[in-house]
């Protein structure tokens, strides 16, 4: 399948990638492209930044939850109707999930899937010293697929005379400069940016960001570099299907919006419908519901407002000690806890579910990849399956579960974690569901079991 197709990297984290990544999404739908969206990794807010400005769900690609068929084909299937496609790295462009190895990196995607690459720069206090970094990426790896370079906090004065020793040294095509824009940066908090609801006059300053760019930047260069992107192959994925259309009602609002976009997809793929409701502040659990989801986000910023909305807490007490099946990651574990503190320590009753607390740490906990293992029979499984996912959290619990021994890709850490049981998946860990499809199934046809027996 021949999709246009463009990945912007960096060199490193805080290099401007999301800043250019954001501006050229808004400049292309300015020019009325129809435009696709991913995200290297497993990273929720910059694809929220992303669908904002294309109008459209953005998505996530990871070599690490998926085989190369499957991520090949979430790419095509999201991109197939798109004018062009734009992958935002993640990190730095080498960097994996270790330190010695470029496994999971943004030029593990690119490499996989083909696409070539424009790499931007941070020239902050940098002239000679530019070209230096950028000929280093570019033979990092003979196959390294950098095509283009975009350089960042660039002075104009300096652009003309670096544009031309970049090319005359490296080969690398130039596609423009960005000057210092400090007003338009996106602000970030303890797991990372800021959501788009959160920044005022975020749109303004988009279309600012979008018409700096139309000016510093080749984006017809850039287009054109995307249109000769090679072809993708990929075999189709086969969904297994349940019966009776299951209807999933998926807590989403401002403490809790950490999904990935391929997961409820999946889920409605398989026969489920997906219905919205905030436990912040709706009054109790929508009636039509057969099973709940309770996924990431911030639950500790808006801990009181979630405790006083007590009618809510009681509704999900009450449907989940009524057997109605429920699956929460890391927000909505901490949610279901008889207490959990706020950022500033204070203690707020939640729906007392799990017994315990959540509580704030000073640092991130059980942070990156792993790999999950059923160590009992429950509802998402038997003893023995397994699904991939990653954690990323600053708070943790007195009771995080015993279902399920997680463990890091390099085999040296492994601990116990997530509640499971004929009704219930309740943990840290997020997991991405095409790394084991056959786990959101069983999910779903328990639920429909269960719903064909009321």
């Amino acid at each position: 399948m021949r999709i246009p197709r463009i990945m912007i990297s960096a060199s490193s984290s805080g290099s401007g990638k999301t800043l250019v990544t954001c501006g050229l999404l808004k400049t292309l739908i300015t020019r009325k492209m129809k435009t696709a969206s991913f995200k290297c990794g497993p990273d929720y807010i910059d694809p929220m930044f992303h669908s904002r400005i294309i109008g459209a769900k953005s998505k996530n690609l990871d070599t690490f939850f998926t085989d190369d068929n499957i991520t090949k084909y979430l790419l095509c299937e999201s991109a197939r109707e798109a004018d062009i496609s734009v992958i935002e790295g993640v990190m730095g462009y080498y960097d994996g999930m270790e330190a010695s190895s470029a496994n999971g990196s943004s030029y593990a995607l690119a490499k996989l899937t083909r696409t070539p690459v424009i790499l931007v720069v941070d020239c902050k206090g940098m002239s000679l010293s530019v070209v230096a970094e950028i000929e280093g990426f570019v033979n990092f790896f003979e196959d390294s697929g950098i095509k283009g370079v975009i350089l960042n906090r660039m002075p104009k004065s300096l652009y003309n005379e670096m544009k031309q020793i970049i090319e005359d040294r490296t080969g690398v095509k130039v596609m423009g400069y960005l000057p210092s824009v400090p007003e338009l940066i996106i602000e970030s908090r303890h797991l990372g940016l800021v959501t788009p609801d959160e920044i005022d006059g975020l749109d303004e300053k988009l279309g600012k960001l979008a018409a700096i760019m139309e000016e510093a930047l080749d984006i017809d260069g850039i287009i054109a570099m995307a249109a000769d992107a090679p072809v993708i192959e990929y075999e189709d994925v086969r969904i297994p299907h349940v019966s009776g259309e299951p209807v999933i009602a998926v807590a989403r609002d401002e403490a809790f919006c950490f999904y990935y976009e391929d997961n409820l997809k999946l889920l409605q793929k398989m026969g489920a419908k997906i219905i919205y409701f905030s436990p912040m502040r709706d009054k109790k659990v929508p009636d039509e519901a057969d099973a709940l989801m309770l996924g990431g986000g911030y639950p500790e910023v808006h801990a009181k407002i979630l405790s006083e909305n007590s009618s809510m807490l009681d509704s999900i007490k009450a449907a989940t000690d009524g057997g109605l099946p429920c699956m929460a990651e890391c927000g909505g574990f901490m949610y279901l806890h008889e207490a959990m503190e706020d950022m500033e320590g204070n203690v707020h009753k939640m729906a007392g579910v799990i017994k315990g607390k959540a509580y704030k740490t000073s640092k991130l906990g059980r942070f990156g990849y792993i790999k999950l293992t059923a160590l009992e029979n429950q509802f998402l499984g038997n003893k023995g399956d397994a699904i991939k996912g990653h954690e990323f959290h600053y708070f943790d619990s007195t009771n995080c579960g015993t279902s399920f021994l997680a463990e890091k890709p390099n085999g040296k850490k492994r601990w116990e974690c997530i509640h499971g049981s004929t009704n219930m998946a309740a943990g840290f860990p997020h997991l991405y569901y095409y790394s084991n499809i056959n786990v959101p199934y069983n999910f779903l046809e328990k639920v429909a079991e269960q719903k064909e027996r009321q």
